[in-house]
């Protein structure tokens, strides 16, 4: 499948680097608005041809597909002229800010013929099945927390002053959008939707939310999410049950599971997660186009989780745009 590349920073680099290990993966093209930027990835990663609008993209006839990791606040519009074009869009999470748009966009999508999925990457790991067979032997679950805090390499220059992307709140980042995503998604992977949400977010001075916990209700079981982007956690994720407990780490890209039963010996399962774990999406994302029916499972899990997420944003005032506008 020919393929274009939206972005230009790390996640994109990544990006690259699973896809030259899938078959049938050509990079037909790059974009950035600027043009010595778009020359410069065209080089750094092999690609045919460099273009810096958006709408000769769009009109290339040699593009099938295209991979965005640009700024949040680009993909909306992005998705939905490239989907309108005939291409088949794999978008970085979250795919847009609210499920109100990815909805929108889906529509868009089934209009066209095209596939629009969003790339988060635990949704297409194999170690879903394998932690889903062992929740079972937990009994009745009845607590789950789902940890994800990382220092971001950009806060230091944040304190020094800077204006960083990743903590600009007219960019639709943040710690929930960033980080926590991945925790809703894992929550969802496992537990299905909660019934209630309940939730409170820190944030930086002017600026957008850097911490976050939110309390997931379910019938008879409590589902707990962390996220930070200010500082680290060597927590796992773990789910308790009445007749055991199983951790995942490390979270959210987990290479081991343990089993705790109850008066047991735990055992340590091996998860078949590949050091290129984007493998996995992109190959899932290329046999969906040939029938983007088939993706509706996919697309349903983010709308599940973007109406978690627009819970959690409305009762803690995340509006991306600056705390003093509010």
């Amino acid at each position: 499948m020919r393929f274009a590349v939206i972005g230009s920073n790390f996640i994109a680099d990544r990006f690259m680097a699973a896809a030259r290990l899938c078959d049938g993966f050509t990079l037909e093209a790059v974009y950035s608005r600027s043009a010595a930027q778009a020359e410069t990835n065209r080089v750094k990663w092999g690609a045919v041809k460099a273009c810096h609008t958006l709408e000769a993209l769009a009109a290339d006839p040699d593009v099938q597909a295209v991979y965005i990791a640009s700024p949040n606040s680009c993909h909306f519009d992005q998705c939905e002229r490239l989907l309108t074009a005939g291409k088949h869009v794999l978008c970085e999470k979250p795919v847009v800010p609210d499920a109100a748009s990815l909805a929108a966009l889906l529509r868009t999508a089934e209009a066209h013929g095209t596939l629009l999925l969003e790339a988060m990457r635990p949704a297409h790991l194999p170690a879903v099945e394998t932690v889903r067979a062992l929740l079972p032997e937990l009994g009745t679950l009845r607590h789950a927390v789902f940890p994800y805090c990382q220092y971001s390499s950009r806060y230091d220059r944040v304190l020094a002053g800077v204006r960083e992307n990743a903590f600009d709140p007219t960019l639709c980042n943040g710690a929930l959008m960033d980080i926590g995503v991945y925790c809703v998604h894992w929550m969802l992977l496992l537990l299905g939707e909660p019934t209630d949400v309940l939730s409170r977010a820190t944030f930086l001075e002017g600026s957008i939310d850097i911490t976050g916990s939110a309390l997931c209700a379910y019938p008879g079981l409590q589902a707990h999410l962390r996220y930070s982007k200010v500082h680290d956690s060597v927590s796992p994720c773990v789910l308790e049950g009445e007749r055991g407990s199983l951790t995942l780490e490390p979270f959210p890209i987990p290479r081991s599971a343990t089993l705790y039963p109850r008066g047991g010996e735990p055992r340590t399962i091996g998860l078949d997660t590949p050091q290129q774990d984007m493998v996995c999406e992109i190959e899932a994302f290329q046999r969906l186009c040939a029938n983007p029916a088939a993706a509706a499972s996919y697309q349903q899990l983010s709308l599940k989780a973007l109406r978690v997420m627009d819970r959690i944003r409305w009762d803690n005032g995340i509006l991306f745009r600056p705390q003093e506008e509010r």
